[in-house]
């Protein structure tokens, strides 16, 4: 069964760092696409970050750009979100996703809180 298991949410004070990680199993990992998405409240849910499945692309929605950084380790099955710079409005909860043609698996989330 596949599971993706998010970790490194938290509590921090406005330009603090984080870094997420994502932990998954069940799937041929190196033939997904990874993304990181997030929910605020009351929000919609938005992609923040994602990396294709070799790592040699990345993007990244306005709002994190040269802040956040998405990476992954095909040997380990893991995708990690590097937070840096965080902002009040970074506040949510972030999911991993993992993609693939007509598949799409998701993680159950972690809580990020950045102070002011």
């Amino acid at each position: 069964q596949v599971q993706l298991v998010e970790s490194g949410g938290g509590l921090v004070q406005t330009g603090g760092s984080l870094r997420l990680s994502c932990a998954a199993s069940g799937i041929t990992f190196s033939r997904y696409t990874m993304s990181w998405f997030r929910q605020g409240p009351a929000k919609q849910r938005e992609l923040v970050a994602i990396i294709t499945s070799t790592g040699g692309s990345t993007n990244y929605t306005e709002s994190v750009k040269g802040r956040f950084t998405i990476s992954r380790d095909n040997a380990k099955n893991m995708v990690y979100l590097q937070m840096n710079s965080l902002k009040p409005e970074d506040t949510a909860v972030y999911y991993c996703n993992a993609a693939m043609r007509f598949n799409s698996y998701w993680g159950q989330g972690t809580q990020v809180t950045v102070s002011s």
